[in-house]
């Protein structure tokens, strides 16, 4: 009883490092160490052990300690990768329906394509929304691409107005729409000119 009672205390043991107890038997049993005394022989297994004759035991073999394997890594997940300035404007051009050329242009004219852009009168980001603007189109301004969507519904709401007119829709988007109703067409600013014959030249290329 002593020997089952021993083994069923050691069934759960041999994960850890230790030795084995030969038995007359043929038996292995795992322990954590042994005393022997005199006759008896003492199996050390966690807090507990117990005894038998030593004339039970053959021998000891010791038990190299084998690690439980680590578990497998789980994958770093991987954000997928921001999409290009580029690929905002054609994305907001297909969406709004406008030559793809013609965004990339607008963007180019109004900030070089640099996400950080804020003018002296305060117009903000890639196609330079003013805060009053870009509230009106419910876009946060400092946002890639609620910027470039709301610049390009802007666009082409302009151009809706002034029934596809690219130059009047061009200068309305730079000086505002009240300065063109007000010269029924491109108003007289150096700017403003500049601004519509930059873009249109590099639209038409």
């Amino acid at each position: 009883m002593r020997l089952l009672g021993l083994l069923i205390l050691l069934s759960g043991g041999a994960a850890f490092a230790g030795e084995y107890a030969v038995l007359a038997s043929g038996s292995r049993l795992h322990v954590d160490r042994h005393e022997i005394d005199g006759a008896r022989v003492r199996l050390y297994n966690g807090t507990g052990y117990s005894e038998m004759a030593a004339a039970e035991v053959q021998a000891f073999e010791a038990e190299d300690y084998a690690a439980p394997p680590a578990p497998a890594a789980m994958p770093l997940a991987v954000a997928p990768p921001l999409p290009s300035f580029e690929q905002l404007a054609d994305a907001a051009a297909d969406k709004y329906s406008l030559p793809r050329k013609l965004v990339r242009s607008v963007i180019a004219a109004e900030s070089g394509f640099r996400q950080q852009a804020v003018s002296a009168k305060g117009a903000i980001g890639l196609m330079q929304l003013m805060p009053s603007t870009a509230e009106a189109m419910g876009a946060n301004p400092r946002d890639p691409a609620q910027n470039v969507d709301a610049g390009t519904r802007y666009l082409r709401n302009l151009l809706d107005r002034y029934h596809g007119g690219l130059w009047h829709a061009l200068a309305a988007y730079n000086a505002g729409p009240g300065a063109v109703d007000k010269h029924n067409g491109v108003p007289p600013y150096r700017e403003t000119i500049n601004y519509v014959y930059r873009i249109t030249e590099d639209y038409s290329k």
